[in-house]
């Protein structure tokens, strides 16, 4: 009976023990879990090789287009308006020497009538004088061989009736001036701005009568700031004129024209620190025909000033360059290299570089986050770089292969000599 007691409990602990062993065997047997080496890749970045050419650049400006001569018309004389042309409207378009207005003339026709009597009595006058004098100088030889004085030959007279012709023919002249002044006439080609007279209005003399531009030649006032100064070509020789694209969006449309940049305004101004250049674009309001739009005075317009400098430089987008004027680059060993440039100008779009890149060098165009000097990076189409236990296993394996190549080759032959 106690036999039968311990067999019963001993056959749990002898299965407990059992299974401590064979956990114990298993455990000490257990291989290590395989080891993949982890590849670590090089950053991949995007690079292009830079060249040097010739750069024109290109600087943008505003301004306002305004005429080159806007004149007020005044009266020279006085007068009441008898009659003006159907072009002295505020807008009319008129060419030089045409009749604006026109004055009362009756009493400037009379002034010419009667100097124009003057001058004819002044004329008898002066004929009668120079028939005394040589009625005197007769008179004088047939009583005394002596050289007669200037008195008794009349010749104080003479000049005094010469004097009087030239001051009629003066007379006259003005006279003929005022006749012509009653009308005003346009002084060159343009446009009405103001009209101050109306028909029967009396009109005096100096007296303002309209507000008129020349329509010839528009002009466009450009700031040009300090930095952008040394790009542009300002010289009054035609040779040296820089091309000026004007643009502007007129009837919901986009217009372009065309002007000379021909002078600057040769003082900077106080407040903003900018030196205004001047535009000339001819015949604006398309007088003498053409395709283009009308270049109103008063408009807007965005200009780019093509510059005839040309400078050896590399561009490259502005996003590249960094905050302290270096760039990253690309050398033969795939590793970054943080490189100083000299930058000439830059724009919202582009950076212009003058030096500090070797012609054909690689510059990373691609973000790179926290670069330094060395860092290994890759660019498209190069292989991965694989670390040293891929690199052997790799190796190993196309051992492997080779064994059982070699195992195949042979073979057939062993079962040949069989």
């Amino acid at each position: 009976m106690k036999n039968s007691i311990w067999v019963k409990s001993g056959i749990p602990l002898i299965i407990i023990l059992v299974a401590f062993v064979v956990a114990a065997i298993m455990i000490s047997s257990r291989k290590p879990p395989e080891q993949i080496p982890v590849e670590t890749q090089a950053f991949l970045v995007d690079a292009k090789p830079m060249e040097y050419q010739p750069v024109s650049f290109v600087v943008d400006s505003q301004g306002n287009v305004v005429p080159r001569n806007k004149t007020s018309l005044s009266a020279q004389v006085s007068g009441r308006v008898v009659s003006l042309s159907d072009k002295f409207i505020v807008g009319g378009m008129f060419q030089k020497g045409d009749v604006l207005i026109t004055l009362e003339q009756d009493d400037y026709r009379t002034e010419v009538k009667l100097a124009e009597a003057e001058l004819a009595q002044a004329h008898a006058a002066l004929q009668e004088e120079l028939a005394r004098g040589k009625v005197a100088e007769q008179e004088w030889r047939s009583v005394s061989s002596v050289v007669p004085p200037e008195l008794g030959l009349r010749k104080p007279q003479l000049a005094k009736e010469q004097a009087n012709v030239k001051a009629s023919e003066a007379k006259l002249e003005r006279a003929k001036r005022n006749l012509d002044r009653t009308q005003i006439r346009a002084p060159y080609n343009g446009i009405v701005v103001e009209r101050n007279i109306d028909l029967g209005q009396f009109v005096s003399a100096g007296a303002t009568v309209s507000t008129v531009y020349s329509t010839d030649t528009a002009e466009v006032r450009l700031p040009i700031t300090d930095k952008d100064l040394m790009f542009v070509d300002i010289g009054n020789q035609s040779s040296n004129q820089s091309d000026v694209t004007l643009n502007a969006t007129v009837g919901g449309k986009n217009r372009t024209w065309t002007g000379k940049l021909v002078r600057s305004e040769g003082i900077l101004d106080s407040g903003s620190r900018v030196l205004y250049a001047v535009v000339e674009v001819k015949d604006p309001y398309q007088f003498n025909g053409g395709d283009n739009a009308t270049l109103r005075f008063g408009q807007f317009v965005q200009a780019k000033i093509v510059s005839h400098q040309k400078q050896d430089l590399t561009v490259i987008p502005r996003s590249i360059l960094r905050l302290d004027n270096t760039v990253l680059t690309v050398n033969d060993n795939r590793e970054i290299e943080i490189v100083p440039v000299d930058v000439v100008r830059t724009t919202a779009e582009q950076a212009f570089i003058g030096g500090g890149l070797n012609s054909g060098a690689l510059v990373v165009t691609s973000a790179v986050p926290n670069p330094y000097n060395g860092m290994k990076v890759r660019l498209p189409g190069d292989e991965p770089a694989m670390p040293p236990e891929a690199e052997n296993d790799k190796k190993a394996d196309s051992e492997i292969v080779g064994v059982k190549d070699d195992t195949t080759e042979t073979s057939p032959v062993s079962s040949g000599s069989k």
